[in-house]
């Protein structure tokens, strides 16, 4: 899961251990305290850092409408390979601004941001929580996570408060829903991760 292009920084070349570490933890354990906050499907849904497409595969599955976003290009060329039948729209874009969806105009029921906003630096958030609002659609869901813990060699990552993440959501229009806590799903005892999902306005 990226964002860039400073951020996807060591995604590309390590997209093949990559691939077998997010497909190596389920959908369902991802997203389990947050699934009932979901539309039922068939909604209009993104996946912003998708990644090799786990998430957006399993999305898919249960009757939404998907777009992928990925700006890596290998990890995009692996979510094509390991989800072939899934019925997804690939997108090569990224965070902050969006520009080809930005430009598209669509609006989505449903946003998730996994494992991508750590990406982020403290001045890219605002222009990117701007991006995301617009494409939300009235009444629709953002899903973010947080990441915690040391940064890996050769990535760039930021450790930001999560307060600071739902202030900019409520500056945009943005009421929080749900904020919980959970350990790595990978087993890695320095790192846990913060859980938000904000909803828009009707």
């Amino acid at each position: 899961m990226s964002a860039g292009p400073a951020g996807t920084a060591g995604y590309g070349e390590a997209a093949e251990q990559l691939a077998v570490q997010y497909e190596s933890v389920d959908f369902t354990a991802v997203h389990r305290t947050l699934l009932h906050l979901y539309p039922a499907p068939p909604a209009r849904v993104l996946d912003i850092g998708a990644g090799t497409g786990r998430d957006a595969a399993a999305l898919a599955a249960l009757g939404h409408r998907v777009v992928a976003v990925e700006p890596t290009p290998e990890l995009r060329a692996a979510g094509r390979r390991l989800h072939p039948d899934a019925d997804i729209r690939w997108l090569a874009d990224a965070l902050p601004g969006l520009p080809r969806l930005s430009a598209e105009g669509g609006r989505f029921d449903l946003v998730l941001i996994t494992a991508v906003w750590m990406h982020l630096t403290p001045a890219e958030g605002p222009p990117a929580m701007a991006a995301v609002a617009r494409l939300l659609a009235p009444g629709a869901r953002l899903a973010l996570t947080l990441r915690h813990g040391p940064v890996p060699p050769g990535r760039r990552m930021f450790d930001l408060p999560p307060e600071r993440t739902v202030t900019l959501a409520q500056d945009h229009g943005l009421r929080l829903l749900h904020r919980g806590e959970r350990a790595d799903l990978h087993g890695r005892a320095d790192v846990s991760w913060t859980e938000l999902v904000l909803e828009r306005g009707r």
